[in-house]
Order: structure tokens, then C-alpha cells, then sequence
């Protein structure tokens, strides 16, 4: 019989129900049945609904199908497990074998093996404690199948709902929280909000969370300040009293309990609050004194005069607790101001501007004082809020002045030196000393004045000149000193400008100084000419040109003719003027009252010129003044030089030549830098020999120049014939010695007409008497004795064939 699954009235795993379609007068007496306790005790039979056929000739209305209620399981069950939980079966298990199975999340899908059931006897089974937090229901599906694994029965649908425990405290997401509230605020305004998370259900008392404060520290002015919302979490203010400057911090303890708040059932969880008292402006500054002084020296700014102190017990360092100084009387012209030191909050009143002894001996001034930010609501301003100051200026010498600096002065150029042109003096300001004022030159690029040292009386020492380089757009700056006898002394200095009148005092002259003009008169021909005045207006132009009456051939050949006041042409009168270079007078004269004339040259070249008006090369030679003699003159001094450049040359490759052939006695093969010279022939050193003075003397006879031999001269010869550099030795040594060479070079010199004189230096291919070598006698080459010479090969290839020439043996 089935039983409905829309009531579930009986107890948790004790309820029977059974599913399968029935007459409707039917669920009465089922519903007494389930009520009963005989019913209670077995589980929860779950049927599969029956399949009604209907008849081909009787219809009849199908049962309808119950709704299978869900089935609540509690979470952290302590077992045993596996525990059971509800039968499944199918009414035609009486006819046929059949298998049950289970499926869906928590069977055979992740996660595996929660639920089982047992395949024949259809009873299942939950296999582990379950965990709401984790998964709060499950959903399977039942099946029936025979022995062939063909479904008999249609898939039933199972909802598991895992029933809630309190087993999670409430947390908070931090442990301590922070909040701020202004002093001064009234009960009831809200503060800050806390916040606790219970992992149970909401829906019921075990994630249901309150609040309350468990301490306040510290416990002024009262120990309940605050009072939180036990549902919400926020915290308000209880009571007035709230004081930045006694308490600036409070530390509160909130505890969070769930089970609706129940302290004996529910899980609790505590954090801190820190709640800071936040400053208002209800502390005005107070200056620490009803009066303050200081001084000041006269002429001095930016200098600190006196410092003012506040008290404000605000919070230091914000808008509330900054100084704002004002000067509100004392000081109409606004000599001084007061700059708030950031780090103290003093006051320091600083000079902007400079004050005078002689015009105010001291200052009373009166300063108020008020924060960056206005007092709170209700606040009064303090009485100690203002404060007077009493500021005393000290009187130090002044320097002198100039009343009128710089000083302008007009005066025509051309003043005589000894002219007193005016009185400069200087005021002193300190009218309370009694001091005198000397004066002195500071600058004066021209040297053209001098002044009294007492008086300050300029009178001039020269002429005053406007066209010098001193005066600069007609104005001439002296520069002077006024020093006081104070202590310490002072000094001033004044500058006197002097503007200086033109008058006419210079001569115009003559622009261009030199030209060129074409030889024959053409339309456009012509030269034009200006002139150049120093002065000024109305001293200079227009100008007037013309040219002298003497000579005669000026205004014969030339002609001036006027082209507006400053401009004039000059051109040829003549239709030809032969080409050269023409100094030309011209008289200049300006306007100037009187006028003044100057007579000018300007050098003019007449010269050929081509089809445009220009000047030819050639022309322009001749315009020079360079005639054909002359320009033949010049050319020889060309060619006369390139001569001496190439002898020279020449002459320079002789002597190299000769340098590299006079070494004529020497072994090609050796190296001239041992200056060792190889003769044809041994003898016995130049010290072992005398010789006869007297063959040193010219011989009448020219035949040493026929028959001296091929590659013997004198250095300072000019060869007859090409030679090689090197002289060529003879095959076998020469028979003479070294006073035949010497008379050989004796004989050449005599006989050469070109030799120097007798008194001069000879240059010979001989060493000398002398030499810093020494002897060779010293080898003992005249000894009969037998001598062993082998260790000269150790000295090196050069000396090895010294070895070989004495130490080769009797038969050599």
C-alpha cells in the first residue's frame, strides 16, 4: 500500500511512507497507520510507484504519483556508520529479483561514497559525518533493475538536507577596528560600526549573532560612554562629556555570541574598538603675556624685533591649534608684520619696512591672536587673546644724500677749464648728531672737473669736448662722494649729468677718401661723395661741395655737381683723362653758424673699362701707376729669385753628394759609426812615425792632378767625372803609407785655384794625431813572439778579422 510523502509527521528516521498509487479512500486509514507507534519503529520505506496499464476496452484514471518528502540528516553525526537511512523497494520484488542502485553527487560523483545502498535488500545508507558549512544538501536518484539489468521501475528522486548544528563561533574580519568621534559630540551620535560572521544558518538561532561591550577603558568621564546596537553592531555615544584635551582615546571590547545572544548555548568571539576623540576649536589661543617689547635699528628689514608666545591646548600642528598674529593699531604705514614660527606657534614680528629715528622714536603696537580654523559653536574668544607691543628704534648714523640724484646741469661744449658750473652737496639725514660732510671725485672718466672737499662746488679743469668718446648721446656722468665724520662713518654718493650744447667746432670731411672712375666719359659715370661732421644739428649738413680754383686742371678735368644737401657727384669734365691714379681736392663746408670748410683729397683711379662701366684687370694695373718698364722690372725680380731658389737647391744636393762620397778611406762593409777607418795597408801607428813637416808645403808642379788615381780627392774638390759613393779599392794594398795620402791631398790643394787660403781649415780623410783610441801599437804587432789572438772572435765580427790578420800563422 502506498504511502503519501507530502506529510511528514513522524520522527526523524522513524517515518514510513509508501509510494504507490492507490484509491484516493485509501490515505485515511495509511495516515492513522503512520500516526501509531507500532509504525515508528522501523525505517522509512520508500516504494517505487506503481505502472498502471490501461485496457484496451475500459479506461480507467491513473493514480496520481506521491511526492517523496526529503530526508534531513544532521550534520557531525557521531555514527556508527554506516548509518542508515531510508529502505528503497519495488512492489514486483515479489515476483522477480531486483537490484537497487543510487546515483548523483555523493554517490557516484564527487564527492564518491557519502551515500550507499545495498544492491538487493534496497536499505541506504550515509557512510561519514556530513558538514553543512561544506554542503548543505544532496540529490539523487534511486533505480530498479532485474537480474538482465532492464530497468522495472522508473527513477525515483531523493533530496538529502544536511540539518544545522552550532559548531562555528561568529569571527570578526579584523581584531582590532578603528573609529573616531568628535569632542564635544552629543548622546546618540553614532561613532563607528562592528561586524561579526557566523558560518551556521542565519535562518536559524545558530547564525543568528549579537553584540554587546564587554569594557570600556579608560573610564572617564563615565564608564558606559558608549553603547552598541546588539543586532546591527553600531556603536553610538550614551552620554555628554566627550573631551579631546582630558581623554583622546577610548578602548572598547565588543563580544559577538550567537544563538540569538544566548550566553549559555550560544559561541561567542570578541575584538577591540579604538574610538579617537577628535579635536574641535574649542580651545582659543592665549597669549602668555599682556605685553611684549623689542627694537629695532633704523634702516634695518627683515630682521626679527620681537617674538610673541600662545598657549592653545588644541591638537598641535592642525588648523585648530595655528596662530594667525595681527597688528590691528600702532602701525598706520605697515612697518612691520608677524610670521608664525610652524614648529612653536610663536609670533615673530619682523621690519617689512625700514623706520626712521628722526620720524618715529618708537612703536605701540596692539596684536591679536586667533587659530587657522574658527572657533567651535558656542566657544567665546578669550581675553588674553590680545596683547600690546612696544617696539623702540635705535638710531644709527646714516649716510649723506643727495637731494636731487642724479643731477641734471646744460652747458655749451667748449666750457674753458676754471668754469664753475655748479654747487652738488649732500643732506644729512641725522638731524640729532651734529656732523659735518667732505667731499670728494669718485668718477670722472675724462678728468674735466674737480670739486670742493667742503662745499661740494664743481668747477671744471679742462675744456669740455661733446664729440669726445666719454659723452655719451650728448650727456657727460661724474660720479661723487659725501662722506660724514660719524662713528662708524657713512657715505653717500651722487651723480652729476652734464648736457653738453653742440656748437660748431668741427670741420666736416670728405666720404669716400678714395674711388674709381672709367677713362672716358659715359652717361652714368661718376663718383659719389658725401661728408662726415661730427657735430650735430644744426651744425652739420646740408653741405656745400666744391672744387679749389688752383691748379687750373682741377676744374679743367673735373666737375662737381650737387645731388640733394648731403650728397654731391663728382665726374670728368673731359671726354678722356689718360688712366692713372688723380688726387682731387675737394672743399667741404657745413651749415653750422659760422660755417666751417675743409679741404679734402680724394684719390680717384681712372682706369679702361669694359662694355658695363667696370674696370678692366689691365686697367686697373695701370691705374695703379705701373708703367711697362716697370711691370718688365718686376718680372726679371721674379725670375732673378726662381734662379737663386734653384742654385740653391742645387747647391744643397752637391753637398749631400759630397758628404756621402769623402769617406774614402773606409771599408764599405763596415759600419762608419765605430770610427774605425781601414787603411791599405798595416804599419805602425800614427805615434810611431815621424814625418817631415816641410812636405806640407805647396809644390810648384800640377802633375798630381793628372796622375792622382781614380777615387783619391780632397772632400772640398769638385769631382771632374760621375763616381760611385763609395771609392774603389785596388785589388792589392797600396805600396806608400800614410805620408803618401797626406802629400796626395797636399799637392791638390796648392794646385786648385778654387782652394781656400792657406790659413784655413783643410778637411783630409785622416784621422789625426791623437786619437782617443789609442795606438794599435799596443796589440804588439811588432813582436816576433808567438801571440795568441783567439779570443778577439769573442768580441764580435769586427774585431774576428783582426784575429785572422795576426793570428793566421807563419806562412802568412
Amino acid at each position: 500500500r502506498g504511502v503519501n510523502p507530502r506529510r511528514d509527521v513522524s520522527p526523524l528516521f522513524n517515518n514510513q511512507i509508501r509510494v504507490e498509487q492507490g484509491k484516493e479512500g485509501e490515505r485515511k486509514e495509511e495516515e492513522e497507520v503512520k500516526a501509531s507507534p507500532e509504525f515508528q519503529a522501523p525505517p522509512t520505506v520508500i516504494m517505487f510507484p506503481r505502472q498502471r496499464e490501461m485496457s484496451s476496452k475500459v479506461l480507467r484514471r491513473q493514480k496520481r504519483d506521491w511526492v517523496i518528502p526529503p530526508i534531513n540528516v544532521p550534520e557531525n553525526s557521531r555514527g556508527p556508520f554506516p548509518q542508515m537511512l531510508v529502505s528503497i523497494r519495488s512492489d514486483q520484488d515479489r515476483n522477480i529479483s531486483i537490484r537497487y542502485s543510487i546515483t548523483g553527487v555523493g554517490a557516484d560523483q564527487p564527492p564518491n561514497e557519502v551515500f550507499s545502498i545495498d544492491p538487493v535488500a534496497g536499505k541506504m545508507f550515509v557512510t561519514k559525518p556530513l558538514d553543512r558549512e561544506k554542503r548543505s544538501s544532496y540529490h539523487l536518484r534511486a533505480h530498479a533493475v532485474n537480474m538482465n539489468g532492464e530497468r522495472v521501475e522508473s527513477p525515483i528522486d531523493l533530496y538529502i538536507y544536511v540539518i544545522d548544528m552550532n559548531d562555528n563561533r561568529p569571527e570578526f574580519k579584523n581584531q582590532v577596528y578603528n573609529g573616531s568621534v568628535d569632542e564635544g559630540s552629543k548622546p546618540g551620535t553614532f561613532v563607528m560600526h562592528l561586524a561579526a560572521f557566523d558560518n551556521d544558518d542565519n535562518t536559524t538561532a545558530n547564525g543568528m549573532v549579537r553584540y554587546r561591550i564587554l569594557s570600556q577603558t579608560p573610564h572617564s568621564p563615565i564608564p558606559n560612554m558608549f553603547t552598541i546596537n546588539s543586532e546591527t553592531g553600531d556603536i553610538v555615544t550614551v552620554a555628554a562629556g566627550l573631551d579631546r584635551e582630558k581623554v583622546s582615546q577610548y578602548s572598547i571590547i565588543v563580544q559577538a555570541t550567537d544563538m540569538e545572544g544566548n550566553l549559555n548555548f550560544g559561541l561567542s568571539n570578541t575584538a577591540t574598538a579604538i574610538i579617537s576623540v577628535t579635536d574641535i576649536n574649542d580651545n582659543p589661543p592665549e597669549l602668555t603675556s599682556r605685553t611684549f617689547s623689542g627694537e629695532v635699528p633704523e634702516n634695518r628689514v627683515n630682521v626679527v624685533v620681537a617674538n610673541l608666545t600662545v598657549i592653545d591646548r588644541d591638537q598641535p600642528h592642525s588648523p585648530n591649534w595655528n596662530a594667525v598674529y595681527r597688528i590691528i593699531s600702532g602701525d598706520p604705514i605697515g612697518h612691520f608684520t608677524i610670521i608664525t614660527d610652524q614648529h612653536t606657534n610663536d609670533g615673530m614680528v619682523t621690519v617689512v619696512k625700514p623706520v626712521d629715528f628722526e620720524q618715529n622714536r618708537a612703536f605701540m603696537l596692539t596684536v591679536v591672536v586667533n587659530n587657522q580654523a574658527p572657533l567651535a559653536s558656542g566657544i567665546q574668544s578669550s581675553l588674553q587673546s590680545t596683547s600690546g607691543v612696544t617696539i623702540s628704534v635705535v638710531d644709527i648714523n646714516e649716510p649723506p644724500y643727495f637731494p636731487t640724484n642724479p643731477k641734471s646741469i646744460r652747458f655749451e661744449e667748449g666750457v674753458p677749464a676754471g668754469t664753475s658750473l655748479t654747487t652738488f652737496s649732500a643732506s644729512d639725514p641725522d638731524r640729532f648728531m651734529q656732523q659735518s660732510i667732505r667731499y670728494s671725485k669718485l668718477a670722472d672718466p675724462a678728468d674735466w672737473l674737480s670739486i670742493n672737499n667742503t662745499n661740494g662746488q664743481i668747477i671744471t679743469t679742462a675744456t669740455l669736448d661733446r664729440e669726445s668718446i666719454y659723452v655719451k648721446n650728448n650727456i657727460y656722468e661724474a660720479t661723487f662722494l659725501a662722506v660724514d665724520n660719524g662713528s662708524p662713518m657713512a657715505s653717500g654718493t651722487g651723480t652729476l649729468q652734464i648736457y653738453l650744447i653742440d656748437v660748431n667746432d668741427n670741420a666736416p670731411s670728405l666720404l669716400p677718401r678714395e674711388s674709381q672712375i672709367c677713362e672716358r666719359i659715359n652717361r652714368n659715370a661718376g663718383i659719389n661723395i658725401t661728408a662726415a661732421d661730427t657735430d650735430t644739428d644744426p651744425n652739420v649738413g646740408p653741405f656745400v661741395f666744391e672744387l679749389p680754383t688752383f691748379p687750373a686742371s682741377i676744374r679743367r678735368n673735373w666737375t662737381v655737381s650737387r645731388l640733394n644737401g648731403d650728397y654731391a657727384r663728382l665726374s670728368l669734365r673731359t671726354q678722356y683723362l689718360e688712366p692713372g691714379v688723380y688726387e682731387v681736392p675737394v672743399i667741404v663746408t657745413d651749415s653750422g653758424n659760422p660755417p666751417l670748410s675743409n679741404r679734402s683729397i680724394i684719390k680717384v683711379k681712372v682706369c679702361p673699362c669694359d662694355e658695363n662701366g667696370d674696370c678692366t684687370l689691365v686697367g686697373a694695373v695701370a691705374a695703379a701707376g705701373l708703367g711697362t718698364g716697370a711691370i718688365i722690372a718686376i718680372l726679371i725680380c721674379i725670375i732673378i729669385l726662381l734662379s737663386m731658389v734653384l742654385v740653391f737647391v742645387l747647391w744643397m744636393k752637391r753637398r749631400e753628394k759630397e758628404r756621402q762620397t769623402k769617406q774614402l778611406l773606409i771599408d764599405p762593409e763596415d759600419d762608419v759609426r765605430d770610427n774605425i777607418l781601414k787603411y791599405d795597408e798595416e804599419g805602425g801607428g800614427e805615434e810611431d812615425q815621424d814625418y817631415d813637416l816641410s812636405q806640407l808645403q805647396q809644390p810648384d808642379s800640377l802633375e798630381h792632378i793628372i796622375s792622382k788615381p781614380p777615387g783619391v780627392r780632397r772632400v772640398d774638390e769638385r769631382p771632374i767625372i760621375p763616381e760611385s759613393q763609395y771609392p774603389i779599392r785596388p785589388v792589392v794594398p797600396h805600396p806608400g803609407d800614410i805620408g803618401d795620402f797626406i802629400n796626395e791631398g797636399l799637392r791638390a790643394a796648392d794646385n786648385d785655384p778654387t782652394a781656400p787660403p792657406y790659413d784655413s781649415l783643410l778637411v783630409f780623410d785622416y784621422e789625426g794625431s791623437g786619437s782617443t783610441v789609442g795606438s794599435v801599437s799596443s796589440l804588439n804587432s811588432s813582436s816576433t813572439g808567438d801571440q795568441d789572438y783567439d779570443y778577439l772572435n769573442d768580441w764580435g765580427p769586427r774585431f774576428k778579422k783582426l784575429a785572422d790578420m795576426y793570428g793566421g800563422g807563419d806562412d802568412e
